[in-house]
């Protein structure tokens, strides 16, 4: 194989564990650097601030042909800056596979591969555990799917994958390699745009408070009793036969009929 790109999605410091690029992506560089032998080239692209040159210029010490660094943040979401790496790409490179990290420091959630090859228009593979070149130019993948099963796939034509960590060994840098690295040119473009309001914190809603008239009954007991209603049925029983449209508006008016719609009311 002739060119790869590998995208790297780097993490400031959250936690002592959790600084720079995942075991994944660490792991997406030492196979693209054994996919394209010593005849390719292999580009890392990462996204973040200048103190993400660090980890460009570790991925430049493992074997990386060149590094480039998308300016941002470093906090931006997932689709943000894949975007920004699937115009990197577009632009500046003329590869025919992407290899990504299945799972990142911050969510772990793998959207990011997935993002760029919407973004490009590509195939995906997602979650691979292997992937091997082939005598005419493919490329063979196994997938790891549920109950310990795989999934056998063959690649041809443009793709992005994304590798799990066991997928292939992270080459140790040379101390010559490291040193050469720190005086290497970081190619810096324009990144994600800036977020247009800071996220905020995402709740489960709730409902508003029932009110409920006051107890009645002369005694605490009976007034308890009136309060939880211990004589009555657990909950209000309505069955209808409904078409699925009318069966839709009905749940619509119950719903906000209770106050789980904005602009509902709670029932007596």
């Amino acid at each position: 194989m002739k060119d790869v790109v590998v995208c790297w999605k780097w993490l400031g410091e959250r936690a002592p564990t959790q600084v720079g690029v995942s075991h994944a992506d660490e792991a997406a560089l030492a196979l693209a650097r054994h996919l394209t032998g010593d005849t390719g080239s292999v580009t890392v692209l990462l996204s973040g601030p200048p103190g993400a040159d660090a980890a460009a210029r570790e991925a430049l010490a493992r074997g990386a042909t060149s590094a480039g660094r998308l300016d941002g943040a470093g906090d931006e979401p997932s689709r943000d800056v894949a975007g920004a790496l699937a115009r990197a790409i577009a632009e500046d490179h003329d590869v025919d596979l992407i290899v990504c990290g299945d799972a990142s420091f911050d969510r772990g959630s793998g959207s990011v591969p997935a993002f760029v090859a919407a973004q490009l228009d590509w195939p995906q593979a997602l979650g691979l555990l292997e992937l091997a070149p082939t005598p005419d130019g493919a490329l063979t993948a196994t997938r790891r799917l549920d109950q310990g099963r795989r999934e056998q796939l063959v690649i041809r034509g443009r793709a992005v994958v994304s590798v799990e960590p066991g997928v292939a060994r992270p080459q140790r840098a040379s101390l010559v390699a490291l040193r050469a690295a720190r005086t290497a040119s970081i190619q810096v473009r324009p990144g994600p745009p800036p977020l247009a309001e800071p996220p905020g914190e995402r709740v489960p809603f709730r409902p508003r408070a029932r009110v409920v008239a006051a107890p009645s009954g002369e005694d605490a007991l009976t007034r308890v009793r009136d309060l939880a209603d211990s004589d009555t049925a657990a909950h209000a029983t309505d069955t209808a036969e409904l078409d699925p449209s009318s069966a839709a508006a009905r749940i619509v008016e119950l719903l906000t009929q209770w106050g789980y719609r904005k602009g509902g009311r709670r029932g007596p």
